[in-house]
């Protein structure tokens, strides 16, 4: 029998794995940590590295998320607490992945990957939050928080206080606090927005 320990330390070096990264150098940026905004996730590999690499990343860092949940549910069937557990420790790890000194990215492709399996309607829902806001202000990291938030309040809607919906307002919180500097630019005007150029 799985403890929760045991998902959680695979699910985060699953989550860990720094596929944009490892894309950004493959489309020629050394560090995509040393260029843009220094993040370690698609919108920053999509700005520095081009849009096929930034869809490539975006593309693996969603599969991680969704392979460590599902690994989670396929070792543990029946067994809801464990694939929530495995779909946090997957958005830790990218946040905060090992191999890269803890200097990850902001967890939202991971995250949508991690809950599109556990809750597919309301990951489906975040997801149009997201696009919505990002493409009325512009702001990908605005977006980004809007459609953290709105996982965790319709995973509460459609699931109630279960293990699933639990994960997903932890994972909302960590989504926000990864991006309180963007919130402090965005509210200061400094924020970059989609399509604007680099000064």
């Amino acid at each position: 029998m799985l403890s929760a320990l045991q998902v959680a330390a695979v699910s985060y070096l699953i989550g860990s794995l720094p596929f944009s990264f490892l894309v950004a150098r493959a489309f020629g940026v050394h560090d995509v940590r040393q260029v843009g905004s220094g993040n370690v996730g698609a919108t920053n590999v999509l700005r520095n590295a081009g849009k096929v690499a930034g869809a490539l990343a975006l593309l693996l860092d969603v599969g991680k998320g969704a392979a460590a949940a599902a690994l989670a549910g396929r070792l543990a069937p029946g067994e809801e607490a464990l694939p929530a557990v495995a779909a946090v420790a997957a958005v830790v790890g990218h946040m905060f992945p090992v191999w890269l000194r803890f200097h990850g990215g902001k967890g939202v492709a991971t995250g949508l990957g991690a809950f599109a399996p556990l809750a597919p309607k309301a990951a489906l829902a975040a997801l149009v939050v997201f696009a919505l806001v990002a493409a009325a202000t512009r702001y990908v990291s605005l977006g980004s928080v809007a459609g953290g938030v709105a996982l965790a309040a319709l995973a509460f809607a459609f699931r109630g206080p279960d293990p699933v919906a639990m994960a997903a307002l932890l994972t909302a919180a960590l989504v926000v606090f990864r991006h309180r500097a963007n919130l402090r630019r965005i509210l200061g005007g400094t924020e970059r927005r989609v399509g604007q150029p680099k000064e």
